[in-house]
């Protein structure tokens, strides 16, 4: 019997993969909208005071729990973490919202990587011979050779946070570094966006009391100047990283000759 190419298979995986993920998505969103629309409906009450009770409950004893269980959803319903964490900064301040975003976030973390590792087969984008191509397949291969580091400069750069974590989960990479490597990494920008967050009288922006007041400019001030650390870190490292880049790529290249020695004793390189 003749052998029989698995990529249609691997195809089809990746797009049921796909469309799983849509789904509970959209329950997910269809869900939050139902119970926003029946609390408005049955309290009277207008969006935003449907917000205000939402904060509300946040504050409660049982509020950390809530904040940490939506955290922890978000990847599914593909809501972006910077406002999640921005939230917790506003409620509860620069420390503990910083404590319960790196709860939440490295739980999120670990559920799309372990939804990753369940239903990611035949996703990624394979070129020839099944071998990754472009940024995906340079960052596969470099968390295929050292994880822990290749997430940790992941999160340094500003990479998708859950690009991240469902490609760890697609490569089946150790969790353990995994996981070290996120907790490390995300530390700079979840206090950058804490502090931003923490910056912010939300009570008064919900009642429409706008005003100089409203804003804390050194708690925000501590955020940018964080935040612009951030990125200036980001390039260097973004720029050892090509260089590192096209180190490899030259010294594989199966066009280079090897190096020859000339009359005078000097060794050169022929192209």
């Amino acid at each position: 019997m003749p052998h029989q190419s698995s990529a249609p298979l691997h195809r089809r995986d990746g797009s049921l993969a796909h469309h799983r993920q849509t789904i509970i998505a959209s329950a997910i969103w269809l869900a939050l909208a139902g119970a926003f629309l029946g609390y408005s409906l049955s309290s009277g009450a207008s969006p935003t005071e449907t917000l205000q009770a939402a904060i509300d409950l946040l504050r409660t004893p049982f509020g950390p729990l809530i904040y940490i269980l939506i955290y922890t959803l978000r990847p599914l319903a593909f809501f972006s973490a910077v406002i999640v964490t921005l939230i917790g900064g506003a409620i509860w301040g620069t420390f503990w919202g910083t404590l319960f975003a790196i709860i939440g976030s490295n739980m999120s973390a670990t559920l799309a990587y372990w939804f990753g590792r369940a239903f990611g087969s035949g996703v990624l984008p394979e070129g020839k011979d099944g071998v990754l191509e472009g940024m995906v397949g340079h960052y596969t291969r470099r968390l295929q050779a050292n994880a822990f580091s290749a997430i940790l400069m992941m999160r340094l750069i500003y990479l998708p946070y859950d690009l991240v974590n469902y490609l760890a989960g697609f490569l089946r990479i150790p969790y353990r570094p995994y996981l070290l490597g996120s907790v490390i990494g995300a530390l700079p920008g979840t206090l950058t966006f804490t502090l931003a967050g923490a910056s912010l009288a939300l009570d008064d922006i919900l009642a429409g009391r706008f005003s100089v007041s409203v804003v804390n400019p050194w708690t925000l001030a501590c955020s940018a100047g964080l935040f612009i650390a951030g990125i200036v870190i980001a390039r260097m490292l973004r720029r050892k990283e090509q260089q590192l880049t096209t180190l490899v790529v030259s010294t594989d290249s199966p066009h280079t000759s090897p190096p020859t020695e000339d009359s005078r004793g000097v060794v050169e390189r022929i192209p």
